[in-house]
């Protein structure tokens, strides 16, 4: 069975926060992920858009006024970035440690194999891949 292509503008991956500063310095300044857009007491919201350059996919981090506190994330709840390049790859590790970031097992071994996992400061996990990523089926 074919389905019809999906159309969409963009796509928004939004997580919350209790550690606004030190998440955003973790994916701005670790990551390098350019910031594309804010907004201070919205409806009781602070919110700070990261995205990759030309890319219409952005990270949304979000903190409540009245969260103090969050869920702890699942191990398999991921962010995943492909970087090819060996130096940068190295690079990009070191500075999302750097950066506060905490170098983990991944609960998936496939991680481990050409990457590294690290949790950022609420305890989500970021991956890095040494690798080109996936190939379109």
């Amino acid at each position: 069975m074919k389905f019809q292509q999906f159309q969409a503008a963009q796509l928004r991956i939004a997580r919350p926060t209790v550690n606004m500063k030190e998440t955003v310095s973790f994916y701005e300044e670790g990551l390098g992920l350019n910031r594309i857009g804010s907004f201070d007491q919205h409806e009781g919201y602070d919110g700070v858009m990261l995205g990759l350059p030309h890319h219409h996919v952005h990270l949304e981090i979000t903190k409540h006024e009245e969260e103090e506190t969050l869920p702890e994330p699942h191990p398999e709840q991921l962010l995943v970035f492909y970087i090819p390049e060996e130096q940068e790859f190295e690079r990009m590790t070191k500075r999302l440690i750097a950066c506060g970031g905490r170098q983990v097992t991944s609960a998936n071994p496939y991680w481990d194999r050409g990457g590294v996992t690290i949790e950022d400061p609420d305890g989500y996990r970021v991956v890095l891949m040494n690798t080109e990523g996936i190939a379109p089926i």
